[in-house]
Order: structure tokens, then C-alpha cells, then sequence
């Protein structure tokens, strides 16, 4: 049986923030080739189509930027999210605890994310700067600490890869130690490969169907769920829960999203070879 290989790689496209007003920093984009095109169209106003009618046929770039936020804090009380003052973006409902959402919505540099409980404000997010080229932005509200309510963000864009990619998220507030662990989904007569995985790091994953796991420093499994890898797709796995110094505790338990059909790997759902490569190790810290 061949043991899982680990090779580091450095990250090239995604870019985690640790501050939330330098949010999704990113390359820049330059098409040199069009500095002639446009040059010259500063100095005619207008030029002929192909169909020979006057006018332009030049189009600023349009990208894609799906909005993933995932609700970590504890409690019973569900969150809304609004871009601004009044364009609320779960129009299905609030996100309760433990919950994902994926947003299609138009975004640009200043844009502000309120979070808010009933008409209470939680927390603002901002938004400095945007990626120019289509991505996944990733944005986590969690608890602060285990003493006051307060809320703090992370954030992670990812990167446009062949491969599954996982970003691994500890947003757990307490004493109780902890790592994660991904495996092959448990199968009758096979023996489950196992490896580690490192909080606050970003990995690509073979296309397949894993177990993820939490294993406490006493060899036990403290919380498990399943993980459905496929290409050109990206993963959050969360550590939540709190042991709150006042109101209610919560246990350390795993969140994955999104949750796909196995059956959507068709016959190629079980590589021969489970190998993790680690795109970004990721210096997280807490935003108030």
C-alpha cells in the first residue's frame, strides 16, 4: 500500500488576509496587448464594427466572483448579511449556526458586509480590493474569544486549480485540543489510508470520497463528516464550537461545505492514490 505523499508547493493564486479592510488582495491584470487598440480609439471616439456600423466594440472585463460565507458563531439566533444598507443577500432566510451560502452578486472595492441578528449590527466586513480574474472568496464569521460576544472574520480567496481544493479553518474557542485528519470513506474490505491536516492551511485533493475527522490528544474521535472531493471545486472544513465563560458552551464539531452526490464522481470517485499537496500554510489571526 503506497503512503500518502505530502509535497509543499507555493501558493500562486489563493491569498488568505488576517485584516479585514485589505480584503482579497490579489495579482494584477494587465492585457499589454490592447495598449495600441486603446490609444487609438482615444483619438477617434468611435470606430467601424465589422457590420460596418459606427461604434465600439471594446468591453471592460467581467468577472465572476461567487461570495461563500459561513456562519461559525455559536448560537441560536440566526445571522443576515446585507452588501450596504439595504440589499440583503440570504433572501431565503437568516443562516442559522453552522450553516454555508454561496452569493452571486456584484462586488467592488469598498463594499461593505453587515452582519447583523434580528436588527442588532454583529459585525462589518470590508472590502479593499477584489481579484481580477473569476474566484471563489471565502468570508467566516466566528466568536472572538471565550469570554465576550464579540465576532471576528476570516477570509481566503481561492485560487483557479485543476485540482479539489480544502481550506481547513479553526474557529473553535476553548481549551480542548484537537487535529483534523482526512481518511477514505470507511468500505468493507478495505483497509482506510489516513493523513493529517494542518488548521489554517489550504490543500488539493484528489477527486474521491473521504471521512474528515477531529482526534483529541487522547487518540479519540471527538466529531466526524464526510467529504465528497471533485475537481474544479472548493472546500471549507470548520472546526466550531465555544467553551463560553458565560451564556452556553458549544462542542468542538466539523463543518464541510459544500456537500456533493457521490455519485457525481462517477466510476473515477475512487483514486488509487490519496495525495494532499499543500498550497498555503496561512497565518490566520482575529479581526474585530
Amino acid at each position: 500500500l503506497e503512503h500518502p505523499r505530502i509535497r509543499a508547493l507555493k501558493q500562486s493564486g489563493g491569498h488568505w488576509r488576517s485584516k479585514s479592510n485589505t480584503m482579497f488582495a490579489f495579482f494584477g491584470f494587465v492585457l499589454s496587448s490592447c495598449t495600441v487598440l486603446t490609444e487609438s480609439l482615444r483619438h477617434t471616439g468611435q470606430h467601424i464594427n465589422h457590420d460596418g456600423r459606427a461604434g465600439t466594440f471594446v468591453k471592460a472585463l467581467e468577472f465572476k466572483h461567487r461570495l461563500r460565507i459561513c456562519n461559525a458563531y455559536p448560537g441560536t439566533a440566526a445571522i443576515d448579511i446585507y452588501k450596504g444598507k439595504g440589499d440583503r443577500l440570504n433572501g431565503d432566510g437568516p443562516m442559522p449556526y453552522k450553516s454555508c451560502n454561496d452569493f452571486v452578486t456584484p462586488l467592488k472595492a469598498g463594499d461593505k458586509l453587515e452582519f447583523k441578528i434580528g436588527d442588532a449590527n454583529a459585525g462589518t466586513f470590508s472590502i479593499s480590493d477584489l481579484p481580477n480574474n473569476d474566484a471563489t472568496l471565502f468570508l467566516v464569521i466566528h466568536r472572538h474569544d471565550t469570554l465576550s460576544t464579540a465576532v471576528a472574520f476570516e477570509s481566503h480567496v481561492f485560487a483557479n486549480l485543476l485540482n479539489a481544493q480544502v481550506a481547513i479553518v479553526d474557529t473553535y474557542k476553548g481549551t480542548a485540543k484537537s487535529e483534523p485528519r482526512i481518511m477514505d470513506a470507511a468500505s468493507a474490505g478495505k483497509k482506510s489510508r489516513s493523513e493529517e491536516l494542518r488548521f489554517e492551511s489550504v490543500v488539493a485533493v484528489n477527486p474521491g470520497v473521504y471521512d474528515v475527522a477531529l482526534v483529541g490528544s487522547d487518540g479519540k474521535t471527538k466529531a466526524k463528516n464526510s467529504l465528497v472531493a471533485r475537481n474544479r471545486e472548493s472546500f471549507i472544513i470548520l472546526r466550531t464550537g465555544v467553551e463560553a465563560k458565560q451564556g452556553p458552551s458549544y462542542p468542538q464539531e466539523l463543518v464541510v461545505y459544500p456537500k456533493l452526490d457521490p455519485s457525481a464522481l462517477h466510476s473515477s470517485a475512487a483514486p488509487r492514490v490519496m495525495m494532499l499537496s499543500v498550497l498555503a500554510i496561512l497565518g490566520c489571526a482575529v479581526w474585530v
